[in-house]
This record gives C-alpha cells, sequence and structure tokens, in this order.
C-alpha cells in the first residue's frame, strides 16, 4: 500500500482507521442493542437485575481503558494493544449466547475494549505533519465515519437474534470485530509506527487549581448527565418493546432496530452541527455548548414523559421516536465531543491521554448511575420514570450553567 497517497482527501491511514472502528462499533453496538432484551427475555432475568448488569457493563468499557492505556503506551506497544483487543472482543462476542458464560464473555468483551478503544483513535495524529491544515477535521471524519457501524450492528444483529435466535446475533457481532482486525492488519502499511509521546512537565500557576475544580464541576455534571442519556440502551427498549407501535407496511420493525437511530443521526447531523458551531462569528463556548445539549437531552425525555402519560390506551407511533432520538443526538453532539476536547486541551500536550482518562472516569462513574436509575424502571409509572430522566439532564444543565457563570472571570 503506498503511505503517501490519499483517498477521499485524507491520508489511507485514516480510512483503515475509520474502518477498523467502524466494526468494532458494530460488534460493541450489536451487542449492546440486545443485551438488556436478551437479559430480560433470553436468561428471564428481572428487569432491575438487568438494568444493574447492563450498568455495570458499560461502565466497565468506560474504566477499563485507563489500565489499556497504560499497558499500551508503556509496554505492549499501540498496535499490538489492538489486535489483542480485538481478538478478545471477538471471543467474547461469539461466547454470549451461551448462558454458562455469560458474565465470563462480558469481562472478555471489557477488557478487550480497554485494550482497544484509547490505542486506535491515538494513532490518528501521526498521519498528519504538524502543519497539515487536514488535522482540524480528521476527528470530526474519524467520528462520522465509525458511526456507520453504529448504525448497521441494530439492524442486522437485531434481525438475525430475532429471526434465527440469540446466538446468531452475537456471532454477527462478533464477526463483525473479526473484519474490523483483518481491516487494520491490511492497512498496517498505511499507519504510521506507534510512538512514545514525552510527557511534559508543566510548571504550576495560580489558575491550576481553578481548572482543577472546573473540570471536576464539568465531570459531576456529565455523571448526572449519563445517568438519563444511557437509558437509550436499557430501559428505553424495554418501553418501546411494550408501548410502541413498530407495524408499518405490514412487518413489524424489531425493538432493536431503533437503536440504529441514535448513530444514524450521529451520522448526519454531526456535518451540520460542526458547520453551525465553525461559522464565522459563532461564540458559543464550550461550556454553554454543553449546557445546551443537556438541555435538548431534557426536552426529549420531558416529550418521552409526555407520550407515556397521555397514551393511556393504545400504542404510541413510532414517528415519535424518531423524534425522540432526532433531539437526543443533536443534544449528545453538543456535550459529549465538546466535553471530550475540554477535558483533552485542559492538559498539556504529552499529558492529554490524562485528560480523556479523566473523561472516561467520568462516563464511568455515570454508566454505573445509569445502571442504579434503571431498576426504578417498573416501579414508577414511565411517565414519572421519563421525567426523572429530564430531572438528572436539567441537574446536569444546572451545573453546567453555574460553571460557565463562574468561568466568565477567567481572561
Amino acid at each position: 500500500m503506498n503511505r503517501g497517497g490519499d483517498w477521499l482527501g485524507q491520508p489511507r491511514g485514516l480510512t483503515v482507521l475509520v474502518l477498523t472502528q467502524m466494526w468494532e462499533e458494530f460488534s460493541y453496538y450489536g451487542m449492546r442493542t440486545l443485551l438488556v432484551l436478551y437479559m430480560v427475555q433470553g436468561l428471564r432475568f428481572a428487569p432491575a437485575k438487568a438494568s444493574l448488569i447492563y450498568g455495570g457493563y458499560t461502565a466497565a468499557a468506560y474504566l477499563t481503558p485507563l489500565l489499556g492505556g497504560v499497558i499500551a503506551d508503556r509496554g505492549l506497544g499501540r498496535r499490538r494493544a489492538v489486535v489483542l483487543g480485538g481478538v478478545l472482543m471477538a471471543a467474547g462476542h461469539f461466547a454470549m449466547a451461551m448462558p454458562g458464560l455469560f458474565f465470563p464473555a462480558l469481562a472478555l468483551i471489557a477488557i478487550g475494549n480497554g485494550l482497544f478503544l484509547p490505542t486506535l483513535p491515538a494513532q490518528v495524529a501521526g498521519l498528519y505533519a504538524p502543519d497539515d491544515p487536514r488535522q482540524a477535521t480528521a476527528m470530526n471524519v474519524y467520528y462520522a465515519g465509525l458511526n456507520l457501524g453504529a448504525v448497521l450492528a441494530p439492524l442486522v444483529c437485531g434481525a438475525l437474534a430475532e429471526g434465527f435466535g440469540w446466538h446468531w446475533g452475537f456471532a454477527a457481532a462478533g464477526v463483525g470485530m473479526l473484519l474490523g482486525l483483518l481491516v487494520y492488519l491490511w492497512g498496517a502499511p498505511a499507519l504510521e509506527p506507534a510512538s512514545e509521546t514525552p510527557l511534559v512537565a508543566k510548571t504550576a500557576d495560580a489558575g491550576a487549581a481553578r481548572r482543577a475544580l472546573l473540570l471536576l464541576g464539568v465531570a459531576l455534571a456529565v455523571v448526572a448527565f449519563r445517568g438519563a442519556y444511557e437509558q437509550a440502551g436499557n430501559t428505553l427498549a424495554l418501553w418501546i418493546r411494550a408501548a410502541v407501535a413498530r407495524r408499518a407496511f405490514g412487518l413489524e420493525a424489531p425493538v432493536a432496530w431503533f437503536q440504529a437511530l441514535n448513530p444514524l443521526y450521529v451520522f448526519l447531523l454531526t456535518p451540520l452541527v460542526v458547520r453551525w458551531r465553525g461559522r464565522p462569528g459563532a461564540t458559543l463556548r464550550p461550556l454553554a455548548a454543553m449546557r445546551s445539549g443537556a438541555l435538548i437531552v431534557a426536552s426529549a425525555f420531558i416529550l418521552l414523559s409526555l407520550l407515556a402519560w397521555t397514551a393511556v390506551a393504545g400504542r404510541v407511533s413510532g414517528l415519535w421516536v424518531l423524534a425522540f432520538f432526532g433531539l437526543y443526538t443533536l443534544g449528545e453532539l453538543l456535550i459529549l465531543p465538546t466535553g471530550l476536547a475540554l477535558f483533552s486541551s485542559a492538559f498539556p500536550g504529552g499529558l492529554a491521554a490524562t485528560g480523556i482518562a479523566c473523561w472516561y472516569l467520568a462516563s464511568f462513574a455515570g454508566n454505573l448511575l445509569s445502571g442504579v436509575v434503571g431498576t426504578l424502571w417498573g416501579r414508577l409509572p414511565p411517565a414519572a420514570f421519563f421525567g426523572l430522566l429530564a430531572g438528572l439532564a436539567l441537574l446536569g444543565a444546572a451545573l453546567l450553567g453555574r460553571l460557565e457563570r463562574w468561568r466568565q472571570d477567567e481572561p
């Protein structure tokens, strides 16, 4: 493969990384789409138990990268970490449909994800010269491209699981991970060799404590936000199965297909959000953007609360679910990528991975909270439950608004 050539105006290596991550997203979201439904319908777990397991698993997916990144950077190497992580995840997916291996399978996927998640995107920067103007849009291209896998996953894995059995859906997720590994190994010549980035010491200054408190406040807001946000793959799937009309043109759409809406909207809305925020004269500060995102997600859950309250009898139209995911995804695009950039830019260049690790730690705590909150499903009426989720998102927005006002004094 010619290292110097470009594909679609970007280095060939970016295409390799995007396709690799796309198939990893296919495997991760394909399994996650089925997880709660499989536990409730296949393993006969109570919804509260399934919610705790779901929350613990998705939280672990954001905790293991803290250790995986250190292992990759300090000994294993980024490329070996990607390959080993992918193999472990594929093994976990294939083991998922065997009831006796359910918990070991989850552990394999979480450990593999810890090696894979922080090391693949870390190779993007090495594809560009320091003065290459394409660096500014590289991560946008990467983020939009990988969501194609998350779009396809619920459609393919959900249809196979509903039509042929759970093991077919989980096996498809495993095959997707193997395809990603094959793409990565095939495209290795187009990638820069992984290099060590020396740690850069930063002299303490008067604003260091203030920045630390600011990031801590943002982290707490994100924890509250994710307590509501992560219900999309948890209790929302149970509500869609029970209360949403899914039949059209004589066919009934599998519940798992609705999970494709979020990444599909990410794929469609990302260019619009990037263009809007990058327009001349745009002045929306990061914390203000994050606050707006939390408010939009809160409005999405208020919509669900009103729908559940008014639809006492009969089923809710699936078109309302389309509207919900549109609002939900727009809010996500304002808060989550912005927060990630805020944490990584708050540290010196050599310590940017530390900032990203702190961001994953906030995601870990938020996902644990989502599992605990999900145990209230069935104890509260759906309208009250969705109102609670709106309240969590509003709490995150209030914290971010307070931090934004506090930050106004900074130069």
